[in-house]
């Protein structure tokens, strides 16, 4: 059986142009929003293309776009709310 991740977070981005694919994404998971925030602040430095989310079957489902990134990481995160 395979490993499942113990992050509930995760940041999915692009990655720099591959000779063979023109979109070439990679994926990070994370244990709690701070970190996946963290995560995401670094890769905005690299390319605008980051996605982030919770991972099922966390809830409640958050989902954000790459348009809605830099409002995402002026939020409190969930632990700051607790």
């Amino acid at each position: 059986m395979a490993n499942k991740s113990q992050g509930t977070w995760f940041v999915s981005f692009k990655l720099p142009r591959h000779e063979k694919r023109s979109h070439v994404r990679a994926t990070e998971t994370f244990p709690n929003e701070r970190a996946a925030k963290n995560f995401a602040r670094a890769k905005l430095a690299e390319t605008l293309k980051v996605n982030a989310g919770t991972i099922n079957p966390h809830m409640p489902i958050r989902r954000i776009a790459s348009t809605q990134m830099l409002e995402w990481l002026e939020e409190l995160d969930e632990d700051d709310l607790a």
